[in-house]
């Protein structure tokens, strides 16, 4: 079962059963990066290798860098250059890169695509290439197949016209938006407390149809100018989420907790309550213990993470 924003035409009618993803992240994220690994996958990785059936452009998680689909495989460099010999690249060019993994030298890497390079058929092309292609070692094998490498599509958000100071950063907006929603076809989400709008422009950006709402009507004029900013569409409105009718899939909650919006347990349970009603599935946000809550308001707790950035500490919450 395949899931992308976008299909890769390069892609296209191409045989790839398993896919190769390569991650990057700093000690503080293992948690959180694990625990998109299980949404997008249903597994999770020891190591900064994840191998899995289920395809996704690396550019919807800010932790992959890279991703190989697998062509072919062999159990020595020898084996996987005689099956490179009766493949043929046709309409496009092409080049062939290895993906460092472990104390490859530089040289021997440029060894390495120079070989695979040469017993392929088609024409290569070193600087501008339609079609990107990679070899590695990995897992006790070599492997050849087509290569993405991924665009900190988050990086560039974090340019806002308006910001807030307690958002989530881009960063881990969109891990919670992949947690969040791992498959978006047929998806109806919301942002019920959508502040300046950090969740819903990751989830626009990967093309997810989603809303927000706040109940706050000062920075609402910002949180559409922020996602205007960026070339999106997406319905915002003022209105409490408590008052919420319209059934959504999943709803995301970032629940508030600066000092202009210190809310009660109570409130926090009438919210979440809300939740509960309107959507099927959720993944809270917070700052706080909040099980007892979430079991009073009859939501079952099935996955969690922690987000880390210095001292401060978020946990994510998924619920059912």
């Amino acid at each position: 079962m395949l899931y992308f924003r976008k299909r890769d035409e390069n892609e296209l009618d191409r045989n790839v059963t398993t896919y190769i993803y390569i991650y990057a992240g700093y000690e503080d994220e293992r948690s959180l990066r694990a625990l998109e690994m299980r949404s997008l996958f249903g597994a999770e990785s020891e190591t900064n290798i994840l191998e899995s059936t289920v395809g996704i452009e690396p550019s919807r998680s800010p932790f992959i860098k890279e991703r190989i689909g697998v062509i072919f495989e062999g159990e020595s460099f020898g084996e996987l250059l005689e099956k490179l010999a009766a493949f043929q690249v046709t309409g496009e060019t092409f080049k062939v890169i290895c993906v460092k993994n472990g104390e490859d030298t530089f040289e021997n890497r440029r060894t390495i695509e120079r070989e695979a390079g040469q017993r392929i058929k088609g024409v290569a092309d070193i600087r501008n290439p339609q079609r990107l292609l990679a070899v590695m070692h990995v897992n006790g094998r070599w492997v050849f197949g087509d290569y993405l490498k991924s665009e900190s599509v988050w990086f560039r958000h974090q340019q806002k016209p308006h910001q807030y100071s307690t958002a989530l950063s881009t960063r881990v907006a969109r891990a919670v938006v992949n947690i969040a929603i791992p498959n978006p076809t047929g998806i109806k989400a919301i942002d019920p407390c959508c502040g300046i709008g950090t969740v819903l422009i990751e989830a626009l950006s990967m093309g997810i149809d989603i809303e927000g709402s706040d109940n706050n009507p000062v920075i609402l004029a910002g949180t559409r100018e922020n996602i205007a900013h960026f070339g999106f569409t997406g319905e915002v409105k003022f209105k409490d989420m408590r008052d919420i009718t319209d059934h959504y899939d999943v709803a995301i909650i970032d629940l508030p907790y600066n000092l202009c919006s210190v809310i009660s347990p109570d409130e926090q349970l009438e919210m979440l309550q809300s939740a509960r009603r309107f959507t099927d599935k959720v993944v809270v946000v917070t700052v706080e213990y909040i099980d007892k809550i979430l079991m009073e308001a009859e939501f079952e707790i099935v996955d969690r993470a922690i987000a880390k950035k210095g001292i401060f500490s978020r946990e994510v919450i998924v619920c059912s």
